[in-house]
């Protein structure tokens, strides 16, 4: 049986996990709940929803209804999800990792321990996934990045090269005069670049720009 990759694993091992099953049937429920008898959990009801939570999701496929269920479940202050399926092509893969999923399991490798596991990455704020998913996973980025990204000069950031390099300056305290002297960019060009980052991730300034893009990693 294939083991999942997690990032890491530094829960107290006595402290138990709320966790919430969300199926189209009790029979699956109480199947997950069954699983997950004699680990530190504690199943909760829909109602008892909220950022500690891990909700766990069983579906069929990954399409866009499941997708749609993953980002109600996230609109409902779930931040940690554990998404299980009978049949994961590379698309339903990456749309689930996409619509929120931390982490993802097939349904025939849906075990006590490989759930447990995922759970317990999930509730860490880790993923998990299969060695083979995660490559296919992998893949699917490296296409998107080479065939849709790069042709537009974007990367996955949602920045350009230039507009990385730019809010780096900013960051670093210059000024979009000397941003643009050490770029070779007239200051109206730098200008141009601060404008197109804030109308793209709904930004109120520069300041605002810079700090949205430290905080996310951006730069």
């Amino acid at each position: 049986m294939a083991e999942l990759n997690v990032l890491s694993n530094t829960r107290p091992v006595d402290e138990r996990i709320p966790v919430f099953v969300s199926a189209g049937d009790p029979v699956s429920r109480d199947g997950v709940a069954s699983q997950l008898r004699g680990h530190p959990v504690q199943m909760v009801e829909e109602r008892r929803l909220s950022p500690d939570v891990v909700a766990v999701l069983l579906v069929e496929e990954f399409d866009e209804e499941a997708a749609g269920k993953i980002r109600g479940l996230r609109r409902r202050a779930v931040e940690r999800l554990v998404a299980v399926a009978t049949r994961i092509d590379d698309a339903g893969l990456l749309a689930a990792v996409a619509a929120g999923a931390s982490s993802v399991l097939r349904r025939d490798q849906a075990t006590s321990q490989n759930l447990w596991r995922a759970i317990q990455a999930a509730s860490d704020g880790d993923g998990s996934l299969p060695p083979d998913l995660l490559g296919r996973l992998l893949g699917q980025v490296s296409r998107i990045e080479r065939h849709v990204l790069s042709p537009r000069g974007l990367t996955f950031s949602g920045l350009t090269e230039r507009e990385a390099r730019v809010l780096r300056l900013l960051a670093d305290g210059h000024s979009t005069t000397e941003v643009g002297r050490r770029l070779f960019m007239a200051e109206r060009t730098v200008k141009n670049v601060i404008h197109d980052v804030t109308n793209r991730f709904n930004l109120t300034n520069r300041t605002h720009a810079v700090a949205y893009a430290l905080r996310e990693g951006l730069i």
